[in-house]
């Protein structure tokens, strides 16, 4: 009954095996995964992922550093994009700011906005990334009075993981609640009520203790899972069963 709510299958990394790996998630009870787009072919590659395997879902969007070359014709082709049955979002969008010569912030702002306008015109979610620019992420959220969303990969503090929740968002978190030097992370996931959480891989990134430095994979996300249950003092398989039932909430699931 695992759900994991955020991976990249469609990733380089998993071209020598991707379907060897997709096939056998089952036997580490993962039920569910959404796969998420970064730009507009990852967004394509999602859907495709989705089409082949009933159990994957997708989301269409384009990350903060793929932004520089945006144009509102490729916001159209999102709009399309959207429109397939299996696509159930749209993200990852947000700001970036880790790396000072990546895309220029106004830039990003502009496209995340863009990109809100997008999600509030079809009524639909957003996936959030919001890596070293939460003030600013936060903000045009609630200028834009954005509630259905999840910000992923959760880091933030607590105060910040409240305010999120304020607006009526999810959040979610990744192997990082299991690193040895994670306090802030798992002090903000302890301040998120059960009914707001969700779990993600983000592979093949993030690996979880004890996999730190190894390839990530949806079936790793049971790792995240244990972790999360002992933060909020609930069983694993209660864990799993609130959290499954949470991302299909979000997602639009039956």
């Amino acid at each position: 009954m695992l759900f994991d709510t955020h991976a990249h299958f469609d990733d380089e990394q998993f071209d020598k095996d991707r379907d060897e790996v997709l096939k056998n998630l089952k036997s580490y009870g993962v039920t569910n995964i959404t796969n998420i787009g970064s730009s507009i072919e990852t967004s394509k590659s999602s859907i495709t992922l989705a089409e082949k395997y009933d159990f994957i879902y997708a989301a269409v969007g384009v990350h903060p550093s793929e932004t520089g070359n945006l144009t509102e014709a490729d916001m159209e082709v999102l709009k399309a994009l959207a429109a397939n049955p299996k696509v159930r979002a749209v993200g990852e969008i947000g700001l970036d700011y880790h790396y000072p010569d990546d895309v220029a912030p106004q830039i990003q702002k502009k496209w995340f906005v863009r990109q809100l306008e997008l999600a509030q015109e079809l009524d639909m979610p957003v996936v959030i990334h919001d890596r070293d620019s939460k003030g600013e992420c936060l903000e045009i959220l609630k200028e834009h009075h954005i509630s259905k969303g999840v910000v992923h990969c959760f880091s933030g503090s607590a105060q910040t993981a409240k305010e999120i929740l304020k607006l009526g968002m999810m959040i979610s978190f990744t192997g990082v609640i299991t690193f040895k030097n994670a306090r802030r992370a798992v002090e903000a996931c302890a301040a998120v009520p059960l009914d707001r959480l969700m779990i993600e891989t983000d592979c093949p990134y993030m690996s979880p203790e004890p996999h730190r430095g190894e390839r990530n994979f949806s079936g790793y996300v049971e790792f995240v899972a244990r972790k999360m249950a002992e933060i909020k003092g609930v069983s694993y398989e209660e864990l799993c069963d609130i959290t499954n039932k949470n991302a299909k909430r979000f997602y639009g699931i039956e």
